[in-house]
This record gives structure tokens, sequence and C-alpha cells, in this order.
């Protein structure tokens, strides 16, 4: 499928609305005094997203739609949202679905996570045509928001590999990552794959074959993957580690900040550096090494510095 260029500034050519692009006010700093920190932060990650993508340049890629079924799109308030799991996808979910409900859903914390995953609950880019998808890629607000790559890693590896009830995903990789990288398993282990170790989910990243015999699960696979950012050129880059304000920021944009708040987290055990560190500390420097080589380009591209216990040299 071949799309044509974006423009650097996106144009707002949704009726109702103004004339002057929320971006154009966003970057020109001419908003609330308060805000005016966190839209030059905004304005930064872009432009060293666009550095990034300059520096690396690879051969053209062609994306095809089944490249596009990360990016929900909302067409009553003119905005895309390319989703990374283990980055607030869940609570992005339930804001879009109360966006495009018509008033169907109200809060977005009454509505179960379960159910903000949901195929067909929202639409994906990927669903539309091609002079479509051009057309919302050209004159829509895209966003994403992006976590350093080793704590959302750990954060994966706890959620699908430390949780009892994550049966399905002990089954899928569990069972195949103990066969391939534990010598003389228990057959209860080759059974259920309930007791993966963090060295034995490195192994399994690292190794060669993984990627050969499949994509990656959108859990662990690479940011720049599953969401295409030199190719689709996002207007606001937002982060985990700063949510609250980033999304502030988006829903100000969309014109509903008044309406509508983003979900704060209570989560009192959330994956940070010093459980990351915590994990590493038992990966040898030579998986270390090639588990860096694996997500270098997120670290990269979202401008994340190279974890200080990393043990590469």
């Amino acid at each position: 499928m071949r799309m044509q260029p974006e423009p650097a500034m996106r144009t707002d050519s949704r009726p109702g609305k103004s004339r002057r692009s929320p971006l154009q006010t966003l970057y020109k700093g001419d908003q609330q005094p308060e805000l005016l920190a966190a839209q030059r932060s905004l304005q930064g990650r872009r432009e060293h997203l666009e550095q990034g993508c300059l520096s690396h340049k690879r051969k053209r890629q062609v994306l095809s739609p089944e490249d596009l079924k990360h990016l929900i799109v909302d067409d009553k308030h003119g905005l895309i949202y390319c989703y990374v799991p283990k980055v607030a996808c869940t609570n992005w979910k339930r804001v879009l679905m109360v966006l495009t409900s018509d008033g169907r859903y109200i809060n977005p914390l009454a509505i179960p996570a379960n159910e903000a995953h949901v195929a067909g609950n929202l639409r994906t880019l990927s669903e539309f045509s091609v002079p479509e998808i051009n057309r919302r890629l050209r004159s829509y607000l895209k966003f994403i928001f992006v976590r350093e790559p080793f704590e959302r890693l750990v954060s994966a590896y706890r959620n699908k590999f430390t949780r009892s009830y994550n049966t399905a995903f002990h089954k899928r990789y569990g069972t195949k990552i103990i066969r391939r990288n534990r010598p003389d398993p228990e057959p209860e282990a080759l059974e259920k794959g309930s007791d993966v170790s963090f060295p034995e989910f490195v192994q399994y990243l690292v190794d060669p074959r993984t990627q050969r015999e499949e994509p990656f699960n959108e859990h662990w696979e690479r940011v720049h993957s599953l969401c295409h950012p030199c190719l689709i050129h996002y207007d606001l880059v937002g982060k985990y580690e700063t949510l609250e304000p980033d999304a502030q920021a988006v829903l100000e944009l969309a014109g509903v900040q008044g309406t509508l708040q983003f979900p704060t987290s209570g989560k009192s055990t959330r994956t940070d550096g010093n459980m990351a560190a915590r994990f590493f500390k038992h990966i040898s420097p030579f998986y270390q090494k090639k588990l860096f080589n694996l997500y270098r380009m997120d670290f990269l591209l979202f401008n994340y510095s190279t974890p200080e216990y990393l043990r590469t040299r």
C-alpha cells in the first residue's frame, strides 16, 4: 500500500473547527502559561524523533493495512492513536471508547479492562480504503505514548508470565520458552509453561529463531515496529513517565478537556527503573548487550538513555 507524504504540520479540515490548527496553537506556545513547559517538551520530543529517523534512514518501506492495525481512529474528534501495550493503552482505549460512543459511555473507568480490548469496539486505520487512510493521516491529530523500553519489557514479563490467571500466555509462549531454554524441564512445566524465569524470557527474545518463526507478540514488540514513527509523522509523542500532563495536552487539543478526565493509575507496584534493575541483575552482560541491541531503536528514537544498571562493556 502506498501512502502519500504527510505534511509536517496538520491542517484542520474538520467542520465547525477553527481554521487554525490546534497544533499551531500548541507549538507556538500561546496557551496557558502553566502548559508552556509541557508544550516545549512535546515539541522537543517530536523534533528528536524526526532527527532520529533522518539519522537512521533505512530502505523505503511500503506500509500494508496489517501495519496499521495498532492505529485507532476517532473520526468525531479527528484523532489517530497508536496503542502500545504496557504504556497505559487500556486507559487510552477507554477514553477513546467514551469519545466515539455518542453518549453510551461517560466514565472511562466504568468500562471493564477486558471490554476495552475487545476487537471491534474501536475502529483501526487498517479497516479503511487507501484513499481514506491517506486522508486521515494528512488531516487528523496523530499521537503515540511510549515508555522506557526495558521498564516496559519487565512490565510485560511480570504481567504475562508471573500472574497465575494468564494461562493463555503460559500455554502459548511459556511452554515454548521452557522447551527451548531450560535443560531437563519438569513435565508439568512443559505442559503448563507457568514458571518462565526472566532470564529464560530474555534468551527467547534474543534468539534469532524467535522472529524467524513468527512476529513478536505486541506486548514485547518494539514501538518502532508497532507504530512506524519514521513513516507516520506523529504530532505528539507522549511518555508514560509524564503520562498525566501529556494526556491532558492531547485532550486539550481534542477539545474535550472540560468533559473528560484521563484516568489516573492507582497501581502501587508499577514497574520502574529500580524494579527493572533488580530483574536485569540476573542477566549476563552478553545477554544484556544482545537485548539492548534488539531495542536500540526505541531507545534512540524516543530519547531514552542507556540504563545505568546495564553491564554491556
